[in-house]
This record gives C-alpha cells, sequence and structure tokens, in this order.
C-alpha cells in the first residue's frame, strides 16, 4: 500500500520514510503542505495520509478540510502528526476530517499499530466499493429482463439493445445467471412425435394379443 507523508522538519519525514519502507509500505514524501496537495490532485494518490499539522503552505488541518469537501476523496485514510497534545486542538483536527492523530514525538510501535488499523479501514472500504459495484450491475441486469423486450412474435428471436437478434436463450443466458437444459413438453411431443408414438403403441398391442391368447 502507498502512504503519503507531508512533513517539513526533514529529520522526521527520513524517520518515517524509514521505517514505513521496512514495515512494506510504499513511501511518497511531501516537504510541506502545497506539495502534499499537488501529489493528492494526482490520479490513483495514495489512500493513508500522515500529515504534520504545522508546515508551510496549506496545514495538515487544512488538507484534511479540503480533501472531505472532494467526493472521490472520501474514503482516504488521514493521520495527523502534531506536538499540540490539548484535547481541544485534536478535536479540531478530527472534525476537520482527519481518521486519527498521533503526538509528537511518536512511539514506531504507536506508529505502526496506528498505520496498520487504517489499512485494514482502506482496504475494507476497497472492498465495500467494489461489492457495491457488483450489485449495482446485477440490479441492472434484473432491470434490463424486468423491462419491456422486443421478441418476435413467430420465431421469438429477441433483439438486444445494438438491434441484434438473438434467440431467447442466448439472450437470457447472457443477461442473468440462468442456464438453459432442453427438454419436450406433452404438447410439442404430440405435435411432432404423436404418429410415430401411436405407431410403435399400435405394434405393441399387436403383439401382445397373441401372447394372450395362449
Amino acid at each position: 500500500m502507498r502512504v503519503l507523508i507531508a512533513e517539513d522538519d526533514l529529520t522526521s519525514r527520513k524517520l518515517l520514510e524509514v521505517v514505513l519502507s521496512k514495515w512494506g509500505y510504499e513511501v511518497v514524501s511531501a516537504s510541506d503542505g502545497d506539495e502534499a496537495w499537488a501529489e493528492l490532485q494526482e490520479k490513483d494518490s495514495p489512500d493513508l495520509l500522515i500529515l504534520d499539522w504545522m508546515m508551510p503552505g496549506m496545514d495538515g488541518v487544512e488538507i484534511c478540510r479540503e480533501l472531505r469537501k472532494m467526493e472521490d476523496a472520501n474514503s482516504k485514510y488521514i493521520i495527523l502528526l502534531t506536538a499540540l497534545g490539548s484535547k481541544a486542538r485534536i478535536v479540531e483536527g478530527i472534525e476537520a476530517g482527519a481518521n486519527d492523530y498521533i503526538t509528537k514525538p511518536f512511539h514506531n510501535d504507536e506508529l505502526r499499530v496506528r498505520v496498520r488499523a487504517g489499512q485494514k479501514i482502506v482496504e475494507l472500504q476497497a472492498s465495500l466499493t467494489h461489492r457495491i459495484s457488483e450489485l449495482e450491475e446485477a440490479l441492472d441486469h434484473i432491470k434490463t429482463l424486468q423491462g419491456l423486450i422486443p421478441i418476435c412474435m413467430y420465431c421469438r428471436s429477441i433483439r438486444d439493445d445494438s438491434g441484434a437478434w438473438e434467440k431467447m436463450e442466448i439472450y437470457i443466458e447472457q443477461h442473468s445467471h440462468a442456464q438453459f437444459s432442453h427438454g419436450i413438453c406433452p404438447v410439442c411431443r404430440d405435435k411432432h412425435f404423436g404418429s410415430i408414438l401411436n405407431k410403435k403403441k399400435k405394434n405393441t398391442n399387436q403383439e401382445e394379443k397373441p401372447r394372450d391368447r395362449l
């Protein structure tokens, strides 16, 4: 997983880069808030962010507020780094859109636990988004089958959205999870094979009559 670090202090930034890389994360670094914000405008920007509260340009809280205004960025998990330990300041950061915070100087074990918690939430959100997409696709198929379907009154072929005509069973198989097994109903059996069946039945009866007389 990719993690964005925004920290203006060089020593702290390098320390974060080393420990996160050691834990298997791909690190993207920014030396101030403006650089971090520019990185977040890129397509496929990291979903896990560690932002210093106080830094040149946009500070961490300002980035939180602006990100939460963007609909496609609401899934990002934000951890604020702060030396401001007062509860009022922490509440301010959480209300601005941060998911968690770590006070400086931080302990590596605490950082690892909080980052892993953020990773699990990001992965859960991604999985949920994927499942919702699958359900919406399934619902579209259901709506297609429930809607008005143009069908030939003679051969029972169905016209699809592109204007092509397909056999009914092929159309339904493509737009649902249904599968067909072919059989023959009694009406069609008598219509198409009645004479053969009656002849066979007649021959059978004729063969049985001499045996009855014996």
